[in-house]
């Protein structure tokens, strides 16, 4: 018997083999299911013909012309350079004073706390100080944290969200990122459990103002100084069949280098737990080594007078949080805010430089324009 199969042949990129009809009487096939690899219809891989597939839908291709790039030179220059100086000038305006209270030099009030560490007896120290210039309106007390790497990776992830928001079966069960403080020797879960709950910063620093009279504290508010999400959606305290803090914790222990449990951080207990604003402020850890963090705000009064007057003033530290092993530093410091925030003079220095550079550009392609154009419109004009 004999057979005859033709070439390949390629349709749409599929390679079809075509038999022919036998030698045989009938004509019947020798290869079966031919027929239904020629007859079936095979689909196409080319695009549909429409103006999205075939890329012919309308568009607006800007061609860059001396008298189009120039004006917009122009124009951001302008714009930007007085935005960047407002910006600047009221940067430079908010009041700030800062105090540096490591102790690493011999003269200092603090050099006695140097070596402190989590377990030590905590240390007192008073530095004395004076405001030339009154500070008006909200003053916020932040304190400041050099060479202290929040941003690390696995310290990061060093905690249990779930265990934070309340839920129960986390609080008894965290989670394996934890480790090394997710359980006590006792074999006790921690609560809260991980690196970032256990270096939490717990330095007390309390203000006083000095006169004739005498040292008088100036009132310092712990409300309202963590993000209202946080305080109000991200952290929760458990729930059960009480609102006593020390049953529904009760069975967890206390972070290894915490001198008192969670239901303990304060007396109110609408600002105790997992929502105590100090460790709210604390887990939300800093993207720079550099960072300062709220602790406390100072109210104006209603009177006409400043918040802090200019005078003589006291910080007194209550020194717990140890920052020498790892050449650290610590500082406090007393700022205003505007209607941008804090002192930060980048943005307005960012705003003059992008608008000074376009500025110089355009003056530049200007001068290159009015000296070599005509030139080379001249060259295109046939004589």
């Amino acid at each position: 018997m004999a057979m005859n199969y033709n070439a390949k042949e390629e349709v749409d990129g599929h390679q079809v083999v075509a038999g022919s009809s036998s030698s045989m009487p009938g004509g019947r096939g020798g290869v079966s299911g031919g027929g239904n690899a020629v007859g079936g219809a095979l689909k196409s891989r080319k695009p549909d013909n429409t103006a999205f597939k075939q890329q012919r839908l309308p568009a607006w291709q800007p061609i860059l012309t001396a008298g189009t790039v120039l004006p917009a030179f122009f124009v951001i220059g302008l714009i930007f350079i007085p935005i960047g100086i407002g910006i600047f000038v009221t940067s430079n305006n908010i009041r700030e004073y800062e105090i540096d209270y490591t102790g690493t030099e011999p003269g200092s009030p603090c050099n006695k706390c140097l070596n402190v560490s989590w377990n030590s007896t905590p240390c007192y120290c008073t530095i004395n100080f004076t405001l030339d210039q009154p500070f008006e309106s909200n003053v916020f007390m932040y304190y400041g944290l050099s060479n202290f790497y929040q941003n690390h990776r696995r310290y990061v992830k060093s905690r249990d969200d779930s265990q934070l928001n309340g839920n129960n079966n986390s609080l008894f069960n965290p989670s394996k990122e934890c480790e090394p403080y997710r359980t006590s020797d006792d074999h006790k879960p921690i609560a809260p459990c991980g690196a970032i709950a256990n270096s939490m910063f717990n330095d007390t620093l309390t203000l006083n103002s000095i006169d004739e009279n005498g040292t008088h504290p100036i009132k310092l508010n712990n409300k309202g100084i963590a993000w209202w999400t946080d305080k109000y959606v991200k952290f929760r305290n458990p729930v059960g069949d009480t609102n006593n803090l020390t049953v529904l914790f009760h069975g967890t222990a206390q972070p290894i280098n915490w001198r008192r449990p969670v239901y303990r951080l304060d007396a109110d207990n609408a600002n105790n737990g997992f929502i105590n604003e100090d460790f709210i402020v604390w887990m939300r850890t800093a993207a720079l080594p550099t960072f300062r963090k709220l602790y406390r705000i100072i109210e104006r009064n209603e009177s006409m007078l400043p918040t802090l007057p200019a005078g003589k003033y006291s910080l007194v530290i209550t020194y717990n949080f140890p920052v020498h092993s790892f050449d650290g530093r610590k500082r406090m410091i007393l700022s205003t805010i505007s209607w941008m925030g804090g002192k930060n003079p980048f943005l307005g220095i960012a705003y003059i430089t992008v608008g000074s550079v376009c500025f110089f550009l355009g003056v530049v392609l200007l001068i290159i324009h009015h000296k070599y154009g005509n030139r080379n419109n001249s060259a295109d004009i046939p004589n």
